[in-house]
This record gives C-alpha cells, structure tokens and sequence, in this order.
C-alpha cells in the first residue's frame, strides 16, 4: 500500500499524470529505445509500438493501478496485474530489466511535466512504480518456479512436422519437440511466443493461441497473415506464411495465458470473431481430449464459410461432444439453399438466440466485437464475473474496463 506521505500526494497529482500519460508513455519509449536499441531484440514488439498500442497499454495500466492504490487500496487489479505476467514470462522477461523501464519512465515524467516534479512528486510516483513492479516481479517469480521454468530456460526448439492452409490468410503450424525434456502440458485457452529472427537480425516476439490439446510430443498454433504496409505490424507472420516449412525450426515459449477453462460442470458459451476462433478451438479440443459431458454452445462470426479458419477441426470436436451446438454468423452467407451450421447472416447478434442458464462465457475477437457481445450478455442478466475475454497484443480494455 501507498505510505502516509505518499498517498495525499499521489491523490493530488493523478489528475494531471492521468491527463498527460499517454505522451509520458511514447517519451519514455522513444527515449528508453533509443538507449537501449538492444531491448527490441526478442523482447518488445516493434509493430506494437509503431502503432502505439503498447504505449496505449502501457499508459493505462499504470493509471488505472495508481488510481486503485488511491480508491480502492484493499482490492487491487489481480486480473491486470496477472494478464501483464503472463505476458511477461511468455517473453522471458527478467527481474532486472524493471529497473530499466524505471529509469526510462521516471525521466519521461520529468520530461513531460517538468517543474511541477518536485522532489515530493518524484518520490512518490516512484513508489507507485515500485509497488506495481514488486507485485509483478513476485507473480512472476512464481510462476517460472510453477513450470520448472527461468527466464532463460522458457524457451526450445521445435520441429515443423505439418503445415496447414486453413484459409487464404490462415496457416497451422504443427510442431514436434526436438530433445528429450519434459514438456509442459498447456491448459485450454493458452498461448506460446514465438521467436523469429528478421532479415535484419532482430528477433521478434508474437504470441499464438494454442489451437489443440497437447499430446506430449505435438503442439499446434495457427497464424493469420497480417497485411501491415506503413508499419513492421505483419513482419513475423508474414515471414511465418512465407518462409517456414516442414523440417524447419522454429523457438516457442512454454504455454502462459491467463484465460483459460474453468474445470467445471457448468455449460460452456464461446463466442468468437475472425481470427479470435484460434483460442476456442484449443478449448473445444481440450473438452474432446478430456471426455467432457458439459453442454457446449459456440458462436463463430467472420466474413464467409471460406474465411472461418480450423473450420473443420471445430466440426469435428463439435460433433465428438455428447451435447454441442454451433451457431455462425456470415457478412458474405453461403449461397447455397441448404442452411449450414445453424448459419446466420450479418452480425452476431446475442440478444436474438437461446443461451443455456449459468454458463461460463470466453470471448475473443476484435475489441469491438467483444465489447458488443459483452453489452448484449449483461444486458441478459450475465454476470460479469461469468465472462472473460482474450485480446490479442496489447490490452487496450483491461485498464479501462478495470
């Protein structure tokens, strides 16, 4: 918690750190990188910054964090602070490089609102920054430690042994382990990082939902083409569709993500949009692998049937389920006079179907998709806490929504 000296002053200054974050973010950024040039290699995502969504992130984590220390200093944001670790460890992260982004972060305030820095004013954001980093720092630190795991060993090789065109723009990757270490199992709904290394030397993190259960010796994550023209938005997945093969290499992470299924007896809503599907198909495969009786509605928007990647693997372990329904929503339907997959037209749409009572609900998808079918659940008298959400790169709603 804030000390006594810190928090009237935290109280009096968040206000104007709060209307001046954003550009605090991008200073310390720019100056950080220009610094360190070296932290781009397999640690930042270049095309997130080139776009400003993790200087958006960014800025809004540590508002929303210091306006909890101020407001509600007994019930912090777990869910915020726990959706960064994984992300983190994920990327091999180390407990020292915090005290880099202090460095950088704190001169960036300085930077932006000059004299009104007092020394009093510094003091205390630094003990913002400190407790928000000692929390991670800690998450983290058990969570390496849960998987057996460091910063250093999260990585290894893999194996392309198959590759898939589920759509124009979507390939699956099947990959097989390449030594003889233990493999730790993914839990359903988790993602691995992907180290690439570019043309010009810098290797690139992304992160890919995991798109079936683990066998022990595979695993499967699929990549949409991203067609980034003015930015490196689309480097590593462009490189991924182009360049790697069966009998390549490639680096993974162990499996982190913190929207995961719930093991319960409870039915199981999953509403998906576009690429968002990746994630649910992990889960609905872990449902098949483990034998699940549990009743299963998913909900699937995209363009077309030809754009609704791992289309086919979702009907087969639909159809493997002892109680389990898809509904899809096209913009372009099927032409065809036969009605497919409970296929809809338009938009999804919530409010309009028949949802089972006390089911557990995952969304993934476009931000503003999810935000649509988040309204429109509430708006049915879902509970809140019943709901959670995968946003891929930088969590652009986590601080606001928080």
């Amino acid at each position: 918690m804030l000390s006594d000296t810190s928090l009237p002053v935290i109280e009096q200054t968040l206000p104007v750190v709060g209307e001046n974050i954003q550009e605090i973010a991008e200073r310390f950024y720019a100056h950080m990188f220009a610094e360190r040039p070296d932290l781009f290699d397999g640690l930042f995502n270049r095309g997130n910054q080139a776009d400003g969504r993790q200087q958006q992130a960014l800025a809004g984590s540590v508002a929303a964090f210091a306006a909890f220390l101020v407001n509600s200093p007994d019930d912090l944001p777990d869910h915020l602070l726990s959706r960064i670790s994984h992300k983190h460890v994920s990327l091999g992260l180390r407990p020292d490089q915090y005290q880099v982004v202090h460095d950088h972060l704190m001169w960036a305030i300085v930077d932006v609102l000059g004299d009104a820095v007092t020394a009093d004013v510094a003091a205390a954001w630094d003990e913002v920054y400190w407790l928000m980093a000692n929390m991670l720092i800690n998450k983290e630190r058990g969570m390496y430690a849960m998987a057996g795991l460091s910063s250093d060993t999260v990585w290894r090789s893999w194996r392309v042994s198959k590759r898939i065109q589920e759509t124009d723009d979507v390939v699956t990757f099947v990959v097989e382990r390449v030594d003889e270490r233990d493999v730790k199992p993914s839990l359903p709904g988790q993602y691995v990082t992907i180290k690439m290394l570019m043309p010009d030397g810098v290797h690139q993190p992304r992160q890919y939902s995991l798109t079936r259960a683990d066998d022990g010796l595979h695993r499967q994550f699929s990549v949409k083409r991203v067609h980034g023209l003015q930015t490196p938005d689309g480097e590593v997945s462009n490189l991924l569709h182009n360049s790697v093969h069966v009998g390549d290499e490639v680096v993974l992470s162990a499996p982190f993500g913190d929207v995961v299924l719930k093991s319960t007896d409870r039915p199981v809503v999953i509403a998906s949009a576009g690429i968002g599907v990746t994630p649910m198909a992990g889960m609905l495969s872990h449902l098949v692998k483990t034998g699940s009786q549990r009743k299963v509605t998913m909900l699937h928007a995209d363009n077309s049937a030809d754009t609704f990647a791992l289309r086919r693997q979702i009907r087969e372990d639909l159809s493997s389920l002892s109680d389990a329904s898809l509904i899809t929503w096209y913009v372009e339907p099927s032409q065809s006079t036969q009605t497919i997959d409970g296929e809809l037209a338009g938009f999804m749409d919530v409010t309009t179907i028949d949802l089972p009572d006390d089911a557990d609900y995952y969304l993934c998808g476009p931000l503003v998709f999810m935000q649509s079918v988040r309204s429109g659940l509430i708006g049915r008298g879902v509970p809140a806490k019943d709901i959670q959400y995968e946003v891929f790169g930088p969590d652009l709603w986590l601080a606001d929504f928080e």
